[in-house]
Parts: structure tokens; C-alpha cells; sequence
């Protein structure tokens, strides 16, 4: 049987990562994976996870089985950061899952179920992992125009013109914030247009918010999924808080049905813990315990929330420094959008040809399709990075 199973394609970010890691130069800097970073490099615990760990090992006194939903007062948390007071609490089914990952699979496991016919709309690009997976479950899917390499912007035009031809029941996948890869983000008023898209052609939301608080902060990266669910008869949405809480090993995500409340929120959250059970029974708690300990008290969560600042407001500065040195090295505008953009990640523009000459020769790692995280960078490599893209662009 083994010998009959099909080769599976090399993920190229962890061959990125397998590369870099082979590579004997002291200089090189890797700008691939998709992890927060601090100025030296290190991926730390937060300090309030610090703390709500410690308390955790002091008075936890059982490693038993939780619930198929995950602790209440997790969903309850995670409905409440996400959500606020956009929607009442009865109208959301929740139950936590293994990262955000786990709540993506979830959500097309959720679409299967309640309508099997439907196509799953994405962006174009989009976090490479969701066409993986929608492939490996056979779910019908299509891209729609998102972003403009040109210009660096939304093609928000191509967006709607390709959202309109979608057929009711149809999914549209959308990124919260920060949107993976490109950093491009929707504008207020486009958020606007496209929920009297979704409900003018009776299309269903998906969104996938990953980096709540990385972008412009916490309430301000909520508004895109807020406004959906609010106005939207059914929305979906998968939380992660690998990266706003730091505990990527930890695996903790959420997946919401947001409906109309009664029977319909009923059914929902049955499914949900259904399909729980299908796939790993019981989630991971762990992460979830400390995620809803720091958020249900006070002293910790103005700590997590001072701290997430910390890190937001350092990736703007990264990201202001190096559009200014590229302006600088380039005498030209070209690479201005990277200060306006959010999150960790942005899209350079570049070929995959320059891309490689970036590794090749000066140990530059980033994706092919010239993705880069931010966060991989700090004050020092900047310029460093400027200076080769200059190079390489200039011939």
C-alpha cells in the first residue's frame, strides 16, 4: 500500500527554512517563515504568557479531557476579542481548535456539510495552505483578483467584478487583517462594498483573521469581521492566536458560525462539536487556558495588550525604515506601498529569478513569489536588505 501513495509536493517554505539553515554564512538573513521575531532574532514568550503559565502550573490539578468545544470560557473569550459587541453572544457558535490552521479545515468541513455544492472563492494570492487544503478535500474552488503587483495596492475593481459572477450559497474566503501574503488590506468603505456584495448575491463570509492586533490594533483589525458578522446572515470565521499571543507550538484557534440565534445557532454549535469529534475528539487546551486566563483578567491582559503594541508598532517602524531606504537606493517610489501596508508579511514584486539572486548571493531568504516577513528583520538588516534589492533591480 505504501508503495502505491503519490510523491507529495515539497513545501517550499520549510525547504526555505531547511536551506537557510545549511547555510554556512555569518551573514544571511531569513525572511521566510512566518513567525514574529524579536530585534535579535528570537521568538520570545510573551511576558504574560509567562505569567499565566506559571499560574497555571501552580493550580491546575487535572490533565483530564475538557469538552468536544473546548473550555466555555475560551469560546467565550476568543468571541469576544474577535467580535466585541458586533453581534450577542447566543447568535455565535464556537469551539477551539488546533490553531488556526485546525479552524480553516473545520470551516470547509462545516461547508461540505452544509452545502456540498458550493465553490469556495480566494484570493489571488492568498496563504498558500488554504488551496492545499481545499484541494485535498476535493471542495470546489476559485480565485478572485485581490492584489495589483504594479501598483502594490488592492485591485479592489477585479476583486468585485469576479465576486459577482459567484452563485448564491458560493463561499468567499477573506482575510480579517494583514492579509498573507501581500499586507494589502481591504479599506472601511471597501469593507462596505463588499458585505452589500455578499448580501445582494446571498454569497456566505469565511473570514480567516490571524493577525488581530498586528495591523493598526485590536479593535481597529477587527472592524472587516465585525461589520460582516453584523450585517451578513451567516458568517464563519477562524481565529488564530499563534501569533497575537506568541503560542504558535501550543496550537490554539477558534471556529465561530455566526448566525441569527434560536435554532439555527443550535444546529450550528452541535455540528461544530461534531465535527470536533471527527477529526481529534477533545482540542488542545493548554494554549486555550492561558489565552482565556489572560483575557478574563485584567492585569494580564493590559500586560498582553501593552506588549502587542510593542510589537505592532515595531514592524510599523521597520516597515517605514525600509521603504525609506529603498527610495533612497532606488530614487524612485516603487516600494513605498511597504509602509503602507500591515502585518508581518509583504510582497517585494520582485521575480523568482531576483528572488534567487537575493539567496544566492547575498543570503537573503524569502519566498519565490517575493514574499517577506517583516518581522524577520530588525534595524541593522535593513539597510542590508535595501541595498540588495536596490542591486538586483538595478541590474
Amino acid at each position: 500500500m505504501f508503495s502505491a501513495l503519490p510523491d507529495q509536493p515539497e513545501d517550499k517554505i520549510l525547504k526555505l527554512m531547511q536551506m537557510y539553515r545549511e547555510d554556512p554564512r555569518e551573514q544571511k538573513i531569513d525572511l521566510g517563515v512566518g513567525v514574529y521575531k524579536d530585534a535579535s532574532g528570537h521568538t520570545p514568550i510573551m511576558r504574560a504568557v509567562k505569567s499565566a503559565e506559571k499560574t497555571l502550573w501552580e493550580t491546575e490539578t487535572t490533565k483530564t479531557y475538557v469538552a468536544l468545544a473546548g473550555a466555555p470560557e475560551f469560546n467565550d473569550a476568543m468571541v469576544g476579542l474577535v467580535l466585541g459587541s458586533a453581534v450577542p453572544r447566543g447568535d455565535v457558535a464556537c469551539v477551539a481548535t488546533p490553531g488556526g490552521t485546525g479552524a480553516v479545515r473545520q470551516g470547509f468541513d462545516l461547508v461540505k456539510l452544509g452545502n456540498a455544492s458550493a465553490t469556495v472563492w480566494y484570493s489571488t494570492p492568498t496563504w498558500g495552505n488554504h488551496i492545499s487544503i481545499l484541494k485535498h478535500m476535493g471542495v470546489a474552488h476559485k480565485p478572485y483578483r485581490y492584489f495589483d503587483a504594479e501598483s502594490g495596492e488592492v485591485d479592489f475593481a477585479g476583486m468585485i467584478a469576479d465576486l459577482d459572477t459567484a452563485l448564491p450559497g458560493d463561499v468567499i474566503l477573506l482575510h480579517g487583517c494583514c492579509h498573507n501574503p501581500t499586507g494589502a488590506n481591504l479599506t472601511q468603505p471597501q469593507w462596505r462594498q463588499v458585505v452589500d456584495l455578499l448580501n445582494e448575491r446571498g454569497l456566505v463570509p469565511m473570514i480567516d483573521i490571524a493577525y488581530q492586533g498586528f495591523g493598526d490594533g485590536l479593535e481597529e483589525d477587527a472592524f472587516g469581521v465585525r461589520l460582516v458578522a453584523e450585517n451578513c446572515p451567516e458568517t464563519i470565521i477562524a481565529a488564530s492566536c499563534s501569533k497575537n499571543f506568541g503560542v504558535y507550538r501550543e496550537r490554539t484557534g477558534a471556529l465561530m458560525a455566526v448566525s441569527r440565534g434560536g435554532a439555527e445557532t443550535g444546529r450550528a454549535q452541535k455540528t461544530l462539536a461534531y465535527l470536533n469529534r471527527q477529526n481529534y475528539s477533545f482540542p488542545p487546551d493548554h494554549g486555550a487556558r492561558l489565552v482565556s486566563m489572560i483575557l478574563t483578567d485584567e492585569a494580564l491582559k493590559a500586560e498582553w495588550m501593552a506588549e502587542l503594541e510593542e510589537v505592532r508598532t515595531g514592524m510599523l517602524a521597520l516597515r517605514e525604515q525600509l521603504a525609506g531606504e529603498l527610495k533612497r537606493l532606488t530614487n524612485s517610489d516603487r516600494f513605498d506601498f511597504i509602509a503602507r501596508h500591515r502585518g508581518m508579511f509583504s510582497m517585494l514584486g520582485l521575480t523568482a529569478e531576483e528572488m534567487d539572486v537575493l539567496r544566492e548571493t547575498h543570503g537573503i531568504y524569502g519566498v519565490s513569489d517575493s514574499r517577506i516577513n517583516i518581522a524577520g528583520l530588525n534595524s541593522e538588516t535593513v539597510p542590508l536588505l535595501a541595498k540588495a534589492v536596490a542591486e538586483v533591480v538595478g541590474g
